[in-house]
């Protein structure tokens, strides 16, 4: 196998280091219910089609998602009552139903018998490690975490592009270990919006327990929502191999991974290098 060739995500040095219709579903029935902002902001999360020719319950899917947008609801608490949102919105009691079923197939939300309905949140024991699809070839295990480094930066370009960032805006940068059973299986890269995270640190990833997207919602209010990989196999260069404890040379799986918060905005670009040895990265197809 060739060697690692040099990733389009480069490792980046601390130069500069810093820091029925419309939508407007109950307009006639419910004076200001709905804000124009978050009709602008529903507008924004069906772009692929119509709002004149979007299902009803669909509507009110992105007003809920507008306002999971500007933070009236957190992640981990609960919503309004589906009785509460109809008639918030206008709406039958049913239609709110299948807008809140739909986000709850999409992990936007999670239903609790006797409880309500909730914002998701990667803090659930369930919800920690959704993105994260490295499993043991035996049994199960919780990976270990090492931090190797946390720095702030001015993006370069590739970097930028896929965050929708402008080359030099501030943007943190994290470079971490997961270990299983005391031996190092990940080799993570994190690129982050500067703008969002400020205050992210070496201290305060080192207090935090969970998992990163747990303490991006808790600290930054910043929630993944979904992420879209790029996978590959590549061959482990001098620096990786020594971080990794393998062969120079070494099969190792390359996943490239960029996440998105509500309204499709990237807030996460990361590219992780997976030892697969007593490893496999499973994937489930629907």
């Amino acid at each position: 196998m060739p060697n690692l060739p040099p990733s389009s995500l480069p490792r980046t040095a601390p130069a500069a280091a810093e820091r029925s219709g419309a939508v407007q579903p109950a307009a006639s029935a419910v004076s200001g219910a709905v804000t124009s902002a978050s009709a602008s902001l529903l507008s924004s999360t069906s772009s692929a089609e119509s709002p004149s020719f979007s299902p009803l319950y669909r509507q009110i899917k992105g007003l809920i998602i507008a306002r999971l947008q500007v933070g009236e609801w957190k992640a981990g608490e609960a919503i309004p009552s589906e009785l509460e949102l109809a008639a918030r919105f206008g709406v039958s009691q049913g239609t709110v139903r299948k807008a809140i079923d739909e986000m709850s197939a999409e992990n936007l939300l999670v239903r609790r018998q006797g409880k309500g309905t909730f914002v998701a949140t990667h803090a659930e024991q369930k919800q920690q490690y959704r993105f994260l699809r490295l499993m043991p070839d035996e049994g199960s295990e919780s990976l270990g975490r090492q931090l190797l480094d946390c720095r702030r930066l001015r993006a370069p370009a590739a970097i930028a592009r896929q965050l929708q960032l402008r080359t030099g805006d501030p943007m943190v940068e994290v470079r971490r270990l997961l270990h299983s059973k005391g031996a190092p299986v990940v080799l993570d890269d994190i690129w982050l919006p500067g703008q969002l995270f400020k205050g992210l640190s070496t201290e305060l990833l080192n207090q935090h327990r969970g998992p990163f997207y747990g303490l991006f919602e808790a600290e930054f209010g910043v929630h993944m929502i979904r992420a879209q990989e790029k996978i590959r196999a590549v061959a482990a260069d001098a620096e990786t191999a020594a971080l990794l404890q393998v062969e120079v040379g070494a099969p190792l799986l390359s996943v490239e991974r960029l996440s998105f918060t509500y309204g499709d905005k990237p807030v996460e670009l990361r590219r992780g290098l997976y030892n697969t040895a007593s490893h496999f990265y499973r994937n489930e197809l629907n």
